[in-house]
Parts: C-alpha cells; structure tokens; sequence
C-alpha cells in the first residue's frame, strides 16, 4: 500500500487564482469544443466531398470512354490540340468519338460551320478551300463503318487528305456543300503512336 503524499502548499508570494465562475466555464468550453469540431469535422466534409467527386468523375469517365460512336459535344481541348482538329467559331451539330489502339490513334469530329468557318478550319489545319476536290469522299470505308457516316445525302460533297509526315496526324476531311451557307464537315484525324 502506498502512503498518499501531501499537496504541496502555493508559494506565499503568489496571489491564489480566484475560483472560476460559471459563464467563464461554459464559455471556455463553447470554445474547446468548437476547435474539436473544426479540427475534426472540416477535414472530414473535405474527404466526403472529394470522395463524392472522385467518384462522380470515375462514372464520367466511364460513360465516356464506353461510347461506340460519335457523342454529342466538343472533343477534348487535349485531342484537339493532339489531333490537330480546330473547331471554329460558330459551330453547331458537333459531335466527336476516339479510337486509340497500338497500331493508330483517330479522333472522329463532326460539325456544321459557316463560310469564314469553314475557310479559318481549312487554314488552321494547313489548306485551302480550293484543295477541296468534288465528290471525293477522302474518309475511308473503315473510318465510315467506325463513325456512321454515310455519304449518300444531298450533295455537292468535296473531300481532301491532309497528309503530313509522323508524328504529326494526317486528317481526311469531307465537306458537304448541301447548304453553302451551312456547310457540314466530317473529319478524321489519326495519329501513329
């Protein structure tokens, strides 16, 4: 058994501290637990927030890259700088869809344009609307199969391949004329790792 020590009495010359009152006391404990809870809850809404996105991410993510074909939309700023696709300003109807394997990569984009939207597309790529050749159909019958493309509607249609060395992409392009002031173009860019 072990003898309990006395307590040590305060030093005579220090003034004993007055006994707290009880605002005082619920005040100071309002505050202490007010820092648990932001030491402990802020941190956790951050993770269940971030966890939230995440996940929501990871569903866009998939919905994405299961599509089999064209989807509604603007192609990535990412696959448009890396296939060398600019869309101009205005464009409307425009859809997109990639294709990656080991072999050759290919970004399948569709859009409606008007004449200057047209001509800046053509200039930015490295052409010139009069490259255009009349009733070729530069995308080719994979590519078609691919994307859905069928190019038996109203015409005139005019097609050209811009073809460039690697690793730099070659796009086939199709524009139909239908509508001059409305002109719908198809393009296939691909690119070899």
């Amino acid at each position: 058994m072990t003898a309990a020590l006395p307590r040590q009495a305060p030093p005579p010359d220090r003034p004993r501290r007055p006994a707290e009152d009880p605002r005082h006391k619920a005040r100071r404990r309002a505050l202490t637990l007010l820092i648990i809870v932001l030491l402990i809850g802020v941190p956790a809404g951050y993770l269940v927030i971030s966890a939230n996105q995440s996940r929501n991410s990871g569903k866009d993510k998939e919905e994405k890259y299961s599509a089999t074909g064209l989807t509604p939309g603007w192609p990535s700023k990412v696959q448009r700088r890396l296939y060398q696709v600019t869309v101009p300003h205005p464009a409307d109807d425009i859809a997109s869809y990639e294709t990656n394997n080991w072999k050759t990569s290919r970004l399948y984009v569709q859009f409606r344009t008007n004449p200057a939207g047209l001509d800046s597309f053509l200039q930015t790529m490295g052409a010139r609307r009069d490259q255009l050749r009349k009733n070729e159909i530069a995308v080719g019958e994979r590519d078609r199969k691919v994307s859905g493309w069928t190019f038996t509607g109203p015409g005139p249609w005019w097609g050209l391949t811009h073809a460039q060395k690697n690793p730099a992409p070659t796009q086939d392009v199709v524009v139909n004329l239908s509508e001059p002031e409305r002109p719908m173009v198809f393009v296939v860019s691909r690119t070899v790792p």
